[in-house]
């Protein structure tokens, strides 16, 4: 997204903009605990000053940077404003705002002496209550510890105070059950925010409004006109130097059992009573308890060879951190089932992984053919209703048509809502997580996963992760570049998945 063209927030007053319906001034501190890494470097400062440039931020708002590094303001300016977009003097003004401190995450002393630089500039604001969100971009090892530090020294006495947590979740339904169990006495779930990123893009929000604003929709969403969901995430890349962390995880964890599962809760739940936070929680938590645990016969696996020209690296070759027998898929694809009446026998397929041929996350709604016989079947392909989540953003019908001219013959077309077509000159749609951090400013807990979500979404997966585990089962190599294993495919047909072989989507063109 380029900010080149956004105006930089000037303030000039003390009202805040994001405090919907205060009428004095609040103050917002936002502590971010691991700011010399990656996720923080490429993704949550940008995302903040993303919000500066859109004057979505409070005028009151500190921004601190807090790591176990101890780095000059300059390194840390360097380290901050390197994955900014825009002229230096809007990135200039978005600095003024920012601080830097050093201190273990563990650590009450280094929390109490945070505090109270964070208590001399609150102070400054004239405001009556000061606010803090504090953001783990640490290892989740030290998520309970770095907590436990920030309640026992680092809170605001005067105002709420906010913890958003990364993924991932725990390793498996007990770590993540012992993880909420260790965090719920410090911070009650109402001020826990479990980011899931893909909850915040655009497309996945449109979810909603997709499935529950067009009443065309709702008669034909459901077993008796779809005959299979599939929703998928892919990359073109490897592990980028993630190699050490992504060989502890694997692309189950990393991607199915959150990124994918959550979307799945989306596409089947029911219809909320409300739009409220907790009222589309519990739906989503009925649809998620309501999917056994996926079969080990129902998973195929897989691990990025070398490319068939030999350019790319295998993933064993990839990083030094990764070991010669790994046996960490970096692909796979399961078949989910959802018992309840709306459902039924429906199969939904999650499928993901890394160094394939493209990159592309989508919702694919594939209906059941018509029963009637006016045409050969061998002519009929299914509809299909494609949520294009990344890139490209699209929601497009696929459907069948008379070729235009003097023949019978038929062709797929489509219904095509592109968005930068259609909202060419409106676009600029923002980062997921910009979207999040100012959800967590508002209060809004709509698009973080709640303690007993997590729960039902751990209790999917970790029955055939200890299987794989437990039996060493080997991932089928395939080539980095490739569409993924054949046996994919074959898994897919067996549950009914029609692939369109010559019908190219005109928005990737």
């Amino acid at each position: 997204m380029s900010h080149s063209t956004m105006t930089p927030f000037i303030p000039s007053t003390l009202s805040c903009s994001i405090m919907d319906g205060v009428d004095k001034p609040q103050v917002v501190s936002i502590v971010v605990l691991g700011a010399s890494g990656d996720l923080a470097k490429k993704k949550t400062f940008p995302a903040l000053y993303a919000l500066f440039c859109r004057e979505l931020l409070s005028p009151n708002t500190i921004v601190y940077g807090y790591s176990r590094s101890h780095l000059t303001r300059e390194q840390f300016h360097e380290q901050v404003t390197k994955y900014f977009k825009g002229d230096n003097a809007t990135k200039e003004k978005f600095f003024s705002m920012c601080h830097y401190f050093a201190g273990g995450y563990d650590s009450a002393k280094d929390f109490e002496r945070l505090n109270q630089e964070l208590s001399e500039l609150e102070k400054k604001s004239c405001s009556e209550s000061s606010n803090r969100i504090f953001y783990l971009a640490i290892p989740p090892s030290v998520f309970v510890d770095a907590a436990r530090a920030i309640k026992e020294s680092g809170c605001s006495k005067n105002g709420w105070n906010r913890i958003i947590v990364e993924k991932p979740f725990g390793h498996d339904y007990d770590s993540a059950v012992q993880l909420s169990k260790e965090l719920s006495p410090l911070f009650p779930e109402q001020d826990l925010y479990r980011i899931d990123h893909y909850l915040g893009k655009e497309m996945v929000q449109n979810l909603m409004v997709l499935r529950f604003a067009n009443a065309f929709l709702e008669p034909i969403w459901s077993r008796h006109h779809i005959a299979n969901v599939m929703i998928s995430f892919k990359e073109d890349i490897g592990t980028e130097g993630r190699g050490g962390y992504f060989d502890q995880t694997g692309i189950v964890r990393d991607v199915m059992q959150n990124h994918l599962i959550q979307i799945m809760a989306l596409v089947a739940m029911e219809p909320p009573v409300t739009l409220q936070a907790e009222d589309v929680r519990d739906e989503k938590v009925k649809l998620l308890r309501a999917v056994p645990p996926i079969e080990v016969r129902d998973i195929v696996i897989g691990q990025y060879d070398r490319s068939e020209d030999g350019k790319k690296k295998s993933y064993i070759e990839d990083d030094e951190k990764i070991p010669k027998d790994s046996i960490t898929p970096t692909f796979a694809t399961a078949i989910a089932f959802v018992r309840n009446d709306r459902w039924s026998d429906v199969p939904f397929i999650l499928k993901c992984g890394k160094a394939l041929n493209e990159r592309k996350a989508e919702i694919r709604i594939q209906f059941r053919k018509p029963l009637h016989h006016l045409f050969n079947d061998n002519e009929l392909t299914p509809n299909e209703l494609v949520i294009r989540v990344q890139p490209n953003e699209a929601v497009y019908m696929k459907m069948l048509q008379k070729k235009p001219g003097l023949t019978s013959e038929m062709v797929q077309s489509e219904l095509d809502l592109t968005y930068k077509s259609r909202f060419n000159e409106a676009l600029n749609l923002p980062d997921a997580y910009e979207r999040l951090i100012l959800d967590v400013i508002r209060g809004d807990h709509n698009l973080f996963v709640r303690n007993d979500e997590l729960e039902a979404a751990w209790k999917i997966f970790t029955k055939p992760l200890q299987t794989l585990e437990k039996e060493r089962i080997k991932p089928i190599l395939y080539p980095f570049g490739s569409r993924g294993p054949r046996q994919s495919d074959e898994l897919l047909q067996r549950y009914g998945f029609v692939r369109s072989e010559n019908y190219v989507w005109p928005g990737k063109l």
